[in-house]
């Protein structure tokens, strides 16, 4: 159910992922009275933006009444100029939801069958075909979200069941009230459907990173103790306690680590195993923040201008611009950038037998086998890909509109940027995740403990221990698809989750 005004993220995270989703009825109301409002400051024939004006830097232009309706539809084939390969379904349908709980908020002026259209539209399952690059995260997410008011007046194509096809045959041909062309292409949904697509990975992509971290922990033989719960309370931060305790508490029982809690002749482990709690806690933390600037933003009304209908008034202002949507695409891109970082600094520390222990490049015959040599240089080439896509997005503004919109937030491309940074940290941690299992092999007959065994058992249902170099593309697919699909971290706690 959507709720408009008060939908938590686990409505957003379901709908991402597929669930059907309906509008609560109980919105009705509000939806007509403010298109009854907008009625009614055209029948008291004042100039009020984007109803019966120009836009942007043509505000100043006063347009007729036997005009109004082909204002509204010039608006949105103006707008649809966006170029670059088409979003992803599941992230248009996720804006399609974001449209529609902020138009039934009763605040934008739209009649009610404009907004039972985006509901058809959920309920069918059909996805306007909407390229990817064109906003600059103010006066809105303007392009994009102009192809999906395209698509309700028939121009362009839509997906159904991933065939493209037109859209008007699949749609019909809406036709636009006084304000609604505006009010369907302003606003941030484009820029939070990508940001909450990318919070949806990384939350995934996190609990996995915690898992195969304690594995290339026992790998290594390393130490448990950097995880005791003393050392993190003495400095307070939550995030860094409770990952210390997920992570202690997938090594319980290890035989692995009890083989070596005497004898040891090391004093410390590397950082990439020592400093988890550390930054991963502090990973963590960001992804809470990020996760609570995108639930207000997803519960917003953010186009313009807005209208009240118990006072009669259109008021004009800027909710429309994303920087709270880039701010926080920007802090999700560094936990992103970390999580794979100390994941790479993992894998080489255990091809490395001088700090591992183990065999080199994880072969049991190096030299005439290469093994893990050629997939850690993987790991490190798209660890610095995203290094070079966390620079922040939002310090860079450029003013558009003839000057009208000086300052805009660059969200539209700080967000969509994510979901390529997801996809590199998922193969990241695939090759870790082989890496790991491979390492922990060498310790045989020894076992880690019931919950990384039961990680180990699932990597190894499809894909076998190397023994001798083979074709090792599938396997990092096979590994980074186990990532990808979340069950890696199922058993985790729930505060990590």
């Amino acid at each position: 159910m959507i709720t408009p005004g008060n939908t938590p993220l686990k409505t957003w995270r379901a709908i991402y992922r597929g669930e059907p989703a309906s509008l609560d009825p109980a919105c009705h109301g509000r939806v007509a009275a403010s298109a009854d409002a907008v009625q009614a400051i055209l029948g008291r024939g004042e100039p009020v933006y984007g109803i019966n004006t120009g836009f942007g830097k043509l505000a100043s232009v006063r347009i007729g009444n036997d005009d109004l309706e082909t204002l509204q539809r010039n608006i949105v084939l103006s707008h649809a100029a966006g170029v670059g390969d088409p979003m992803p379904a599941p992230v248009v349908r996720l804006m399609i939801a974001l449209k529609l709980a902020s138009l039934a908020q009763g605040h934008s002026g739209v009649r009610p069958e404009t907004v039972a259209m985006l509901q058809d539209m959920l309920d069918r399952g059909i996805t306007p075909i909407i390229p990817s690059q064109g906003s600059v995260g103010a006066s809105g997410d303007l392009a994009p979200l102009a192809h999906l008011a395209a698509a309700m007046i028939g121009v362009g194509d839509v997906l159904v069941d991933g065939v493209p096809r037109p859209a008007g045959p699949m749609l019909g041909r809406l036709t636009l009230g006084p304000k609604e062309g505006l009010a369907l292409l302003n606003g941030t949904q484009f820029s939070t459907a990508y940001a909450l697509a990318a919070l949806f990975e990384t939350e995934r992509l996190f609990r996995a990173a915690l898992v195969t971290g304690a594995l290339s922990t026992e790998a290594a033989k390393g130490s448990d103790t950097p995880f005791d719960p003393r050392i993190h309370d003495v400095r307070g931060h939550p995030g860094q306690i409770e990952v210390a305790t997920a992570l202690a508490g997938l090594m319980a029982n290890s035989a692995i680590r009890a083989s070596h809690r005497e004898g040891d002749e090391r004093v410390q482990d590397p950082y990439c195993l020592r400093c988890q709690p550390q930054v991963m806690g502090a990973c963590l933390t960001l992804i809470r923040q990020v996760a609570d600037t995108l639930g207000v933003e997803a519960n917003g009304v953010t186009d313009n201008p807005l209208i009240f209908a118990e006072s009669g008034e259109a008021l004009s202002g800027g909710n429309f611009h994303a920087e709270p949507v880039a701010f926080a695409a920007d802090m999700l891109a560094l936990a992103i950038c970390e999580i794979g970082s100390l994941a790479e600094r993992r894998i080489a520390m255990l091809v490395d037998p001088a700090l591992s222990g183990l065999p080199a490049f994880l072969t049991p015959r190096p030299g005439l086998n290469s093994g893990f040599m050629i997939p850690q240089v993987t790991a490190a080439a798209l660890v610095s890909e995203n290094k070079q896509r966390a620079h922040p997005a939002s310090v860079d503004s450029i003013p558009t509109s003839a000057n009208q919109e000086d300052h805009v937030s660059m969200a539209g491309h700080g967000a969509r940027r994510l979901l390529d940074m997801t996809a590199n940290l998922a193969a990241i941690l695939g090759i870790e995740y082989l890496a790991a299992a491979q390492g922990c092999d060498f310790h045989a007959p020894l076992t880690s403990s019931e919950a990384l065994e039961a990680a180990r058992a699932q990597l190894r249902a499809r894909v076998p221990h190397l023994d001798e170099d083979r074709h090792f593309a599938p396997d990092i697919a096979a590994a980074t698809a186990l990532i990808a699909s979340g069950t890696l971290g199922d058993g985790l706690p729930g505060a990590v989750r």
